[in-house]
């Protein structure tokens, strides 16, 4: 098992994890802290890398989820640039927490629904059906691979 600190420079996300299950099991200690609420804050570290890289996930998916079901070619490559830029958010919270890399497949799946409801309305609201969005979440959606990769659809029609 390594060090506590070399866990802390190689994998931030379980650090947290470790840190927070060793202040509960110690809680009884003597030392005059705040066990309960430290565990808590160091746990809420942890939570909010997996909140960012699910937040950015859904990112990726909304405009992935446009970008297949739309043939305008106006906003592509805004579209694009934000995949690119949400990508890039995902690789520097993955080098800092590489053990959230096994949860990219469940958060691919767990934000698809809400990330087609967020396509599907963005093109709505520009005269644009949505049908293709659920078309395609309907058939699968995105891969994880297609989602943090350099993968792109390719323009329909």
């Amino acid at each position: 098992m390594p060090k506590t600190n070399e866990l802390y420079d190689r994998d931030f996300f379980l650090w947290t994890q470790e840190q927070t299950a060793a202040l509960r099991a110690v809680k009884h200690s003597n030392l005059p802290l705040d066990w309960g609420n430290l565990a808590e804050e160091i746990e809420s570290l942890g939570k909010s890398q997996r909140t960012e890289v699910n937040s950015q996930v859904r990112r990726i998916l909304r405009h992935l989820f446009k970008l297949d079901a739309s043939p305008a070619a106006a906003p592509r490559i805004g579209w694009r640039t934000t995949v690119r830029d949400a990508r890039t958010e995902i690789e520097d919270l993955l080098e800092t927490s590489p053990s959230l890399r096994r949860e990219i497949d469940a958060v691919v799946e767990r934000q698809s629904t809400s990330a087609a409801k967020l396509a599907a309305s963005d093109l709505e609201d520009h005269g644009e059906p949505g049908t293709r969005v659920w078309a395609r979440l309907e058939q699968g959606g995105f891969t994880a691979g297609q989602v943090i990769g350099d993968w792109f659809p390719e323009a329909p029609g």
